[in-house]
């Protein structure tokens, strides 16, 4: 019921903001789409700069697993080659 309740107000508040926008003049139209192309743009620097920390971070964490990878071998060989001397 809760739901069926806000589906309804969020198409009634849609059609309203449609009608609003329908009868605004050219100017005020302008004004809503420069907002909305502002918002965009800023949505779009921000995923863009989340993406770019993320790719970093994982390059980060790809090399600390590779030297990880390479201390463990290079210890396995010690442990190795010690075994040989015994």
């Amino acid at each position: 019921m809760k739901k069926s309740r806000g589906l309804l107000a969020l198409l009634g508040l849609g059609a309203f903001a449609f009608w609003k926008y329908k009868n605004m003049s050219p100017d005020e139209k302008d004004k809503v789409k420069g907002k909305i192309n502002e918002a965009k743009r800023k949505f779009s620097d921000a995923t863009s700069d989340l993406k770019d920390s993320l790719d970093n971070k994982i390059s980060q964490a790809k090399a600390e697993l590779n030297d990880l990878k390479d201390q463990a071998r290079k210890e396995a060989e010690n442990v190795a080659e010690e075994a040989k001397n015994i």
